[in-house]
């Protein structure tokens, strides 16, 4: 589940997804590769996330996988155009 502020990012940027699949889709459409990581018990209390998605140069971590997803996704749609 998106936190309100994630939705509210989303749909500025005309996304509508909320759910695991449709924000994985938005994001595989803006970008070729990513890697997503569910940590281990260890690293997710030290990072304090479960998920992190790495493409690019960044790194997002989320509580969930929907978290990560729309991070990554506001990262590409934040970027400046090539």
């Amino acid at each position: 589940m998106l936190s309100e502020e994630l939705q509210r990012k989303l749909v500025a940027h005309g996304v509508a997804a909320s759910d695991e699949t449709a924000l994985r889709l938005a994001l595989e459409a803006q970008i070729e590769t990513y890697t997503l990581f569910k940590l281990a018990p260890w690293p997710a209390r030290r990072w304090k996330c479960r998920y992190r998605l790495m493409m690019r140069d960044g790194v997002y971590d989320g509580q969930s996988i929907e978290d990560a997803y729309a991070l990554g996704l506001l990262a590409c749609l934040d970027a400046p155009s090539a």
